[in-house]
């Protein structure tokens, strides 16, 4: 098993020799007092695993259309530090509603929740998150809205890293998103279903 940051330096090779677009999106890594800030925001530590991206890469260059190179990971765009807590903040604020609505079943642990933590977005506003509830910590989750539940990906971003990194040396199809690596334009990986 390879850890958190030998498969991200091992994605991040592939990128700048084939999606060299996509690799130029990437922005330094964030510093630990921007770590510490986030967790003091969300209010729990961090999963190591997304630590360790984080300090990899503090999010991309914003996307300000589909044809802007940065949407590498499925479609989604990481996300900041400040993005992340912003994200945060607003599930957490639609599970807080609903308890306090009396609808916590359609949402709590289905849409939103407290101990999810968004770390890339799609352009239509969907997430990929990093559980950390207690029974799911460190999964993966795709939160598309409109859904009526959220779908659990990867049991950790050390697993999403592998079959990512399988996925685009190999020219496979991912198992578990249903979706297989394809070059744009010589200049940025898109994930396209079939």
């Amino acid at each position: 098993m390879h850890t958190m940051q030998e498969l991200w330096r091992r994605f991040e090779e592939w990128l700048r020799q084939n999606a060299p677009g996509d690799y130029s999106a990437l922005r330094p890594g964030a510093s630990d007092a921007d770590i510490s800030r986030l967790e003091s925001g969300v209010g729990f530590p961090l999963h190591d695993d997304l630590k360790s991206l984080l300090s990899e890469h503090n999010g991309v260059t914003p996307r300000r259309s589909s044809m802007a190179p940065g949407a590498f990971l499925l479609g989604y765009s990481l996300l900041d530090t400040d993005g992340i807590l912003e994200w945060h903040q607003n599930l957490s604020a639609m599970a807080h509603e609903a308890v306090e609505d009396g609808y916590e079943e359609e949402v709590v642990g289905r849409t939103a929740h407290t101990l999810w933590v968004p770390f890339a977005q799609a352009l239509t506003g969907d997430l990929l998150f990093v559980d950390h509830r207690t029974g799911h910590h460190g999964e993966v989750g795709e939160l598309s809205f409109g859904d009526p539940e959220y779908l659990p990906l990867w049991p950790s971003m050390t697993l999403m890293l592998t079959d990512l990194c399988d996925a685009v040396e190999g020219s496979l199809r991912l198992p578990t998103a249903r979706r297989r690596p394809s070059v744009h334009e010589g200049r940025m990986l898109e994930w396209v279903t079939g």
